[in-house]
């Protein structure tokens, strides 16, 4: 081997000799740092995920405050309905009675010149049959009680009873007629009843 060859293979040796072994704590340094770059990453992510709940939490906020709002403007509105509802409940059943009024009116002017009153007795029982038939047709209000019906305590009231040739308890007399709203009694007939003779 030429001394050429020899001085190669020595500076090698030293040039490998030169460059020192990692000790076991530049080693841990190492791991250290590449770990703290990794937690760094999950850092930012925590962060940008507690950035994205808060945005979530505010986004629901203002919802819940706005179907707060509507709700109430919701019972707002319900409540101005009823109010107006029970204001003007009656407002349809007075203007059709204006009609009856009316010719209320015209029979107390007419009956100042009247001499006779037969005219008189005939023009408001065309009213009372106008104001009537008005009441059943379009409100279902319904009178009764007549002479001779069977008496039923929970449609009449009873302010007198007498003894009579009768098979049953039956109306001798009507006081004042009853009413029903549709099915509903909203006054009770006053009336005297006739029942069986005792034997």
């Amino acid at each position: 081997m030429s001394e050429e060859t020899k001085d190669e293979e020595l500076n090698e040796n030293k040039t490998d000799d030169a460059q020192p072994e990692k000790t076991g704590a530049e080693s841990v340094s190492e791991e250290n740092a590449s770990e703290s770059g990794d937690s760094g990453a999950a850092e930012e992510s925590a962060e940008e995920k507690i950035a994205r709940l808060e945005k979530e939490i505010e986004d629901l906020k203002k919802e819940a405050l706005y179907k707060a709002a509507e709700n109430d403007n919701w019972r707002k509105r319900m409540m101005q309905q009823k109010e107006d509802a029970v204001a003007f409940a009656n407002e349809s059943l007075l203007s059709d009675l204006l009609d009856s009024l009316d010719n209320f009116d015209r029979t107390v002017e007419a009956a100042k010149d009247a001499s006779d009153v037969k005219t008189i007795a005939e023009g408001i029982t065309m009213i009372n049959k106008g104001l009537v038939s008005m009441l059943e047709n379009k409100y279902n209000l319904v009178g009764y009680g007549e002479v001779g019906d069977v008496f039923d305590p929970d449609i009449h009231e009873a302010i007198g009873m007498q003894e009579g040739d009768v098979k049953e308890e039956q109306l001798a007399a009507v006081y004042l007629k009853g009413y029903k709203l549709k099915n509903r009694v909203i006054r009770h007939a006053k009336v005297m009843v006739v029942k069986p003779k005792a034997e």
